[in-house]
């Protein structure tokens, strides 16, 4: 299953250092488990996003797998890629960048002909074949429709979504220079979320697809995390309800709210996902 790591410090850029598939793993165990991608977003002092990306199975890159990759950045998001079936390609690798916002995704959505046709010409740039990069489209198209209002703009592409396509999961992270917007929807997988609003001590999490970060600074401040599982014994950990919309603006404030309101229309289940159903079981 493909993990995804979200983080905000609100105003305030740090700096994080990321390790994806942790050269202490063997080759061996990350092709068993995560191998079609990992991925990193950030933003620069100017609010310009920054991501880095590669797709492993395809590309082995071992300065990007072994070396620790330093980002100093208000909001993070960090991606480990198990395909469900498209290409392993960069163009097809997590996380995604359009209209300066940073976007990854947990999940599998089919219907992609009926979203191709509802995005029209909003497909402009869309570059790979996922139905993450789609949802993306989908997502930032609805944003502009709202004044640039986010949580308007994704209620309304996760409510079409789910009235109109077959839905596994759509769990998601959208970072922009200060501003965080996690999903879970519906209840399919996990994510977590970890308030350190009165930090104890630096942030230091690893996760079992052999992601890690660690920030000496984010001893002294606050933070959000998500995550798609549990990092640490934090017992600060909680599991966002299915079905909810979780903002965090540049102070911090958490307002959760419904997201769709109503079960997917076309839900799938593990048996209709054919051979990506391995992409999408819990490792």
């Amino acid at each position: 299953m493909c993990r995804l790591f979200g983080l905000t410090a609100g105003a305030t850029p740090v700096a994080a250092t990321f390790w994806l598939l942790d050269a202490s793993d063997s080759l061996v165990r990350q092709s068993r488990h995560n191998p079609d991608g990992t991925g990193l977003g950030t933003f620069d002092a100017a609010g310009t996003p920054l991501v880095e990306k590669q797709p492993l199975a395809a590309y082995a890159d071992d300065a990007f797998t072994r070396e620790a990759r330093e980002r100093r950045s208000a909001t993070f998001v960090a991606h480990v890629r198990h395909s469900s079936g498209t290409a392993h390609t960069w163009a097809n690798t997590h996380p995604f960048e359009r209209d300066g916002m940073v976007f990854a995704h947990n999940g599998v959505v089919r219907g992609l002909d009926t979203l191709e046709a509802e995005l029209g010409a909003d497909l402009v740039g869309v570059a790979g074949d996922t139905d993450s990069e789609r949802v993306l489209a989908l997502v930032s198209r609805e944003i502009a429709r709202a004044d640039g209002d986010v949580e308007r703009g994704v209620r309304a592409a996760l409510t079409w979504v789910a009235a109109h396509l077959p839905v596994f999961a759509v769990n998601c992270v959208l970072t922009g220079p200060r501003d965080l917007w996690a999903w879970r929807y519906p209840a399919t997988h996990d994510l977590w979320v970890l308030e350190r609003h009165r930090p104890d001590g630096a942030l230091h999490q690893t996760s079992a697809a052999g992601m890690r970060v660690h920030s000496a600074e984010l001893a002294d401040a606050p933070s959000v995390v998500v995550a798609s599982e549990r990092l640490d014994a934090d017992p600060r950990w909680r599991l966002l309800a299915p079905d909810t919309l979780l903002p965090v603006d540049a102070a911090l404030a958490v307002h959760e709210s419904v997201l769709v309101g109503a079960p997917p229309s076309h839900p799938l289940t593990l048996a209709d996902l054919g051979a990506a159903a391995q992409s999408q079981r819990v490792a």
